[in-house]
């Protein structure tokens, strides 16, 4: 960054700046716990003592071990990709209404998540289902180590619930599949050829003022070879929103290349894999009982609410730890 011609190429001097302010975050909060450590080692010799003072030494040790925790968090993040922002999409499957109810239901859970971890989000692309909730949704999460946590929520999630949906207030069971990929430069390579991409543009959904009720600036496009399909509605001009889609649809191709490499690596150490509807990574019973599980893990939280909320941190982390030990 000292070197004179630094600022010449401004995209890799702005990818350089953000990597070393990444870097200075990390190592203050390193600096900062050793100082800290330090500051208990002496109180705790005054606290043997002084009953208020031993209070106050485990108020600290909390906040110590808690800052430690997310510290120690950053280690499990070691892919190509980990660091960056990241694509998140949410699609409701088999369940009809309910289905895309709960796919709503998802979407506010991770939008409450991204706000609680501090991430920028941009909503990208949302299709109303045919009588409530969400067909799919896209948006961006920005912010450090996205794709890496927002990574760990691929795959399918399954609802168990009365349905509010039916008159006769049966219990439904509901899907929604969550897709990730991460969002990368013009500088890394992604095999697209215009001849295999269909676009199609559409009136964009949604309150807009005129504009966005008379003119088709909403983008959809199709990669035929692997069926893939994003849009995006939410820029101002058609341009704008074919632009973003071919954004979302690489980071769609980098996200099956991940899949791939994943698939041969467990191929390689003997696992089986399915991908179908039946292969949920996580279940939420809202009836007879509250809870959420883990199926990849095992973690189990009571409070299913508390989760819809946005508390997955304990989901993710257990998930990372797991898939750190397995590499």
């Amino acid at each position: 960054m000292q070197r004179p011609a630094f600022w010449d190429d401004s995209e890799q001097a702005a990818r350089t700046s953000a990597a070393h302010a990444a870097a200075q975050r990390r190592l203050q909060t390193f600096r900062s716990l050793e100082s800290d450590l330090s500051d208990l080692e002496e109180l705790s010799e005054l606290a043997a003592d002084d009953a208020q003072l031993a209070g106050e030494l485990d108020a600290q040790l909390a906040s110590l071990e808690q800052r430690l925790g997310t510290l120690e968090e950053a280690r499990l993040f070691n892919g190509r990709y980990d660091a960056g922002d990241a694509v998140v999409t949410v699609r409701s499957g088999a369940g009809g209404t309910d289905s895309q109810d709960w796919a709503e239901m998802l979407l506010r859970m991770y939008l409450r998540w991204a706000e609680r971890r501090g991430f920028k989000v941009e909503m990208k692309e949302a299709s109303p289902g045919d009588e409530a909730g969400l067909k799919s949704a896209t948006f961006i999460a920005r912010g450090e180590n996205a794709y890496g946590l927002f990574a760990a929520e691929r795959g399918v999630h399954r609802l168990v619930r009365l349905s509010p949906f039916d008159a006769a207030h049966r219990r439904h069971t509901s899907f929604a599949e969550v897709d990730v990929g991460p969002l990368v430069d013009d500088a890394v390579e992604v095999d697209l050829d215009e001849e295999d991409l269909r676009v199609d543009t559409y009136r964009a959904s949604g309150a807009g003022g005129q504009h966005v009720n008379k003119t088709d600036s909403a983008v959809r496009i199709t990669h035929v070879p692997t069926g893939v399909v994003v849009q995006c509605q939410n820029e101002r001009s058609q341009a704008q929103n074919k632009a973003t889609a071919l954004r979302l649809l690489r980071a769609r191709l980098l996200e099956l290349e991940e899949r791939k490499r994943a698939e041969e690596l467990a191929a390689e150490r003997g696992e089986q894999k399915d991908v179908g509807w039946g292969s949920q990574i996580r279940s939420y019973v809202l009836h007879p009982s509250q809870r959420v599980k883990d199926h990849r893990t095992g973690h189990e939280v009571g409070d299913a609410q508390r989760v819809l909320d946005g508390d997955l941190d304990g989901f993710v982390r257990e998930y990372l730890l797991k898939s750190a030990a397995a590499a």
